[in-house]
């Protein structure tokens, strides 16, 4: 999806135009994909543009570079700041956020020890990751021949940059077969998660999640359902799931800060129900809730002023 540029970008505590905002070609993580990032949106309330669930984004952002022992050289309170002046300084009601932290020009080789941490903070309007009518037509997903990384290979606990090469192998295999998604596996043959949302699995009356352990990451919008279904009466948990689960499934959705909440109406050709009756109610409930509109949830909705 093309991007549609906005005045500034934050750099490294200051803010730069749109077009100024460039780095060394010999910057370390452009060679190695020592990065570190977040995917953030904000949405348009009754009370102005508002970013949802910034500071537990900020805190895995934090917590992300901590795993790839990353010096951050501003605090979380400075870059959830610095998030909400870029919303404000971009006009947009509603838009994507993207905070990167990198290892930028001055050393190379694979060693990070000298190398410092440059950070970025861009915004830019961006609709529904995987269409706007998923959440009720539903997606086409396909399991993929790569596997996911395992914990011991690339932490995937991380929202590393060089760990979505993996994710975009998944990804690219899946289009170019004429699916929407991809599904990955991890070592054991279970599932993990798609290229860049977790993936919810009803099954009976409970709806199942894959455990950070199978190489899911641990979602913020993950953990954001979660809550939402249990509110909402709806069973779920965490467990372990086959490939032939999907296969069998009453219904499923996948989740993420991109795709919101997306229905899966088959998966390799399997028809599923879509959309499943749970898979209605979360929808429905998040698209309330991130953009303010039930009030037992506000605390997620942080306004950028």
């Amino acid at each position: 999806m093309p991007i549609t540029p906005t005045p500034h970008i934050w750099m490294n505590g200051e803010l730069v135009p749109w077009e100024s905002a460039q780095i060394h070609v010999l910057s370390h993580t452009l060679h190695y994909g020592t990065g570190v990032f977040e995917g953030i949106r904000a949405y348009e309330t009754a009370n102005g543009p508002a970013i949802f669930r910034l500071t537990e984004h900020i805190e895995r952002l934090f917590n992300s570079a901590r795993i790839l022992n990353m010096p951050m050289p501003y605090s979380s309170a400075e870059i959830i700041q610095a998030c909400k002046d870029v919303v404000a300084d971009s006009g947009l009601n509603s838009c994507y956020l993207r905070p990167i932290a990198y290892f930028g020009y001055g050393e190379m080789g694979l060693s990070t020890r000298h190398c410092k941490t440059d950070i970025a903070i861009a915004a830019w309007p961006w609709g529904a990751y995987l269409g706007d009518d998923a959440a009720t037509a539903g997606v086409r997903l396909k399991i993929s021949s790569w596997q996911r990384h395992d914990h011991n290979i690339m932490p995937p606990a991380s929202k590393t940059t060089g760990n979505y090469v993996n994710s975009t192998l998944a990804k690219m295999e899946a289009i170019a077969a004429g699916y929407d998604e991809a599904v990955m596996l991890n070592n054991a043959g279970l599932v993990s998660e798609c290229s860049g949302e977790n993936i919810f699995v009803g099954i009976g009356d409970v709806v199942l999640t894959p455990p950070t352990s199978a190489g899911a990451l641990k979602g913020i919008t993950q953990d954001t359902v979660t809550q939402l279904a249990k509110d909402f009466g709806i069973k779920v948990a965490v467990g372990e799931l086959s490939r032939s689960d999907l296969y069998t499934a009453d219904e499923i959705f996948v989740v993420g800060t991109a795709a919101e909440v997306s229905a899966v109406n088959s998966v390799d050709e399997r028809r599923i129900d879509c959309p499943g009756p749970a898979t209605k109610t979360i929808a429905e409930a998040y698209a309330e809730v991130v953009r303010g509109k039930i009030a037992k949830y506000r605390r997620w909705n942080e306004l950028t002023s």
